[in-house]
């Protein structure tokens, strides 16, 4: 430090105090006085105030761009997870499709195949235990008359089974 600057006796272990205090007594040697240094001091302190509301308006922009973006993240995210889901919940509706139709199609055909011998089990695979079967696996629905139409169906085949004539023998 020099000595002419005319400051005080600083302690020398805080060294940027005793920088800044010469620093200001340059501006105040500069200026005049320390009536001008107020002055200049006085003409600043509206310029900083503005600079220090803009950074602070420029540090609320950023975080609600960074809330913005996170939302959109969330967002997309949510998205991508209900895309997901409706691509399985479709695989699971279009399974259930074609399951149903292999299995109402089979039983047409084991119905049709065996309506020349056993008549009563062709009535049962063609009638209404296929229209529940389908119901069930393509529409994904099962009501109680269903059941209790493919039970009377049942029951009634079976009645008339028991009832019918075996064929003659040749």
């Amino acid at each position: 430090m020099e000595e002419s600057s005319g400051a005080p006796p600083l302690p020398p272990d805080d060294l940027v105090v005793s920088v800044g205090l010469e620093i200001a007594m340059k501006w105040g040697a500069a200026l005049g006085g320390p009536e001008q240094l107020k002055i200049a001091l006085a003409a600043l302190e509206p310029q900083l105030k503005r600079d220090h509301q803009v950074r602070l308006r420029h540090l609320d922009m950023q975080r609600e761009a960074a809330e913005r973006k996170d939302e959109n993240a969330k967002a997309a995210a949510e998205r991508e997870a209900r895309l997901a889901r409706e691509k399985r919940q479709h695989a699971l509706w279009m399974t259930g499709l074609y399951v149903g139709a292999v299995i109402s199609i089979a039983m047409l055909g084991a119905g049709i195949y065996v309506a020349r011998d056993v008549w009563w089990l062709a009535i049962m695979l063609c009638g209404p235990s296929l229209i529940a079967m389908g119901k069930l696996y393509v529409l994904r629905r099962s009501d109680s008359e269903d059941m209790k139409a493919v039970a009377r169906s049942a029951r009634d085949t079976t009645n008339a089974a028991g009832q019918a004539q075996p064929p003659p023998l040749p």
